[in-house]
């Protein structure tokens, strides 16, 4: 088994954009394998493979959330789209930020358009918590953390506390989706 250590905020690799997986290859399950594991391990929603230092557009999801018929557990090179406006408020966390958990508005439906590891296409239908996940960590692959989708108030909040790590030095962006 192989556990990889999760990158946490203050690391560059979370604030950039990935680069489209081009090779579908054996290095390319290698990193779906890692993530997983290190996915399981840490007993999380997701995990992209920028969290773990590999800038490439891929990430990993726990196959037994609630909503998953598909039993969707990777999906690489995603392309979200948003069949209607109905939004979502709920808590949500990342592994990349350990102990910190917020209300955090998304859309409640999405239509996640990909690749699995061997190249085959895919598209999944999320609803709820999935929904919440495809966007959350489709995010990771743009740069743009969960604190980002916070009001003024909040985020600041949260960034005065952050700043006050040794190892907190991250910009704040504006999620696309």
């Amino acid at each position: 088994m192989t556990v990889v250590p999760i990158r946490t905020v203050g690391d560059e690799v979370l604030r950039q954009p990935a680069e489209p997986v081009g090779t579908f290859d054996r290095e390319l399950g290698k990193l779906v394998r890692d993530l997983s594991q290190t996915l399981a391990r840490s007993r999380g929603a997701g995990l992209a493979a920028p969290q773990i230092g590999v800038s490439l557009r891929v990430f990993a999801v726990n196959p037994d959330l609630p909503g998953n018929s598909h039993r969707l557990d990777h999906l690489v090179n995603p392309v979200l789209e948003f069949p209607d406006e109905e939004e979502q408020d709920g808590p949500e966390g990342c592994l990349s930020i350990p102990g910190i958990y917020l209300d955090t508005k998304r859309r409640m439906n999405v239509e996640a358009k990909g690749y699995t590891k061997t190249g085959d296409p895919v598209q999944v239908v999320g609803t709820g918590l999935l929904a919440r996940c495809l966007q959350h960590e489709t995010d990771h692959l743009d740069g743009v953390l969960f604190i980002d989708h916070q009001d003024e108030v909040r985020r600041e909040r949260l960034l005065s506390t952050l700043r006050e790590a040794a190892w907190f030095d991250a910009p704040v962006k504006i999620s696309p989706h």
